[in-house]
């Protein structure tokens, strides 16, 4: 149980914009599992934090409830994970009845902060995906909350997780291509991937707050890791130029499109 507490942590430090996660920084007792619960349903919520740590971790934790406003959503994420535990529809009530020590929120980006600083008021660690948030009244909101509450909030980059980009991480840690003194990093969507964004809330500016927020954060992060370091300044410039109502590639919606193929 020692050497599967070790290997949860590991990867959640890794995963975490924190660059360490102390073992108390969680509940974990001698005996008793982390009580967790996850609120958001969707495929990252069912997937890379349900399934993965019922599966691999269960010896540690557990689910002690799933949330979600989608009871048809919610009963499918409880089938799919595979765990024990009871569904609500109600976030409120699921901390009140399951007293969880540990929140994951898998919302929709332009929501994360309201369970963020509910979970947090109701005494609770979060852990959430990426973006923390959408903008940046919300997130002074969280961080007051987080250090209002003395609880602690990580967020989660699955970026992380991907072999290349540890072994990169790894490779630059220990010099092996020598001192790093400058970094040009290019990052790429193609047709197919860049555009399933806009079939979904993510492509919708008041969900996702657009991609320079949803997807970029991933790059941002990835170089700050990468290089252990923190940018002094970042901007950045954007347009829609073939996506959406700037492209002549469009239709109502996708079953009547002329475009399909």
């Amino acid at each position: 149980m020692k050497a599967s507490r070790r290997k949860f942590l590991t990867s959640i430090s890794m995963l975490a914009a924190a660059t360490a996660m102390p073992i108390n920084q969680f509940n974990f007792g001698s005996k008793e599992k982390l009580k967790i619960a996850l609120v958001g349903t969707g495929i990252r919520g069912i997937t890379f934090w349900g399934k993965r740590l019922v599966d691999e971790y269960a010896d540690i934790l557990e689910f002690v409830g799933l949330c979600d406003i989608n009871p048809g959503r919610l009963a499918y994420g409880l089938e799919y994970t595979g765990a024990k535990c009871t569904t609500y529809t109600d976030f409120q009530k699921m901390i009140k009845e399951a007293k969880p020590n540990l929140v994951i929120v898998t919302t929709k980006d332009s929501n994360h902060h309201q369970f963020i600083i509910k979970a947090l008021e109701m005494g609770c660690d979060v852990l959430t995906e990426k973006p923390l948030t959408t903008d940046e009244v919300k997130c002074e909101a969280i961080l007051q909350a987080e250090k209002k509450s003395g609880k602690n909030l990580i967020v989660g980059f699955n970026y992380r997780w991907s072999p290349y980009n540890t072994k990169i991480k790894e490779l630059l840690a220990n010099k092996t291509i020598g001192k790093l003194t400058s970094v040009d990093f290019h990052w790429y969507l193609n047709t197919y991937h860049g555009a399933s964004y806009f079939r979904r809330w993510h492509g919708q500016m008041e969900s996702s707050g657009s991609l320079w927020v949803h997807k970029a954060t991933h790059h941002f992060d990835l170089l700050n890791w990468w290089i252990n370091s923190e940018p002094a300044e970042v901007f950045a410039f954007g347009d829609l130029e073939f996506y959406g109502k700037n492209s002549d590639f469009r239709g109502e919606n996708c079953r009547n499109c002329t475009h399909q193929r």
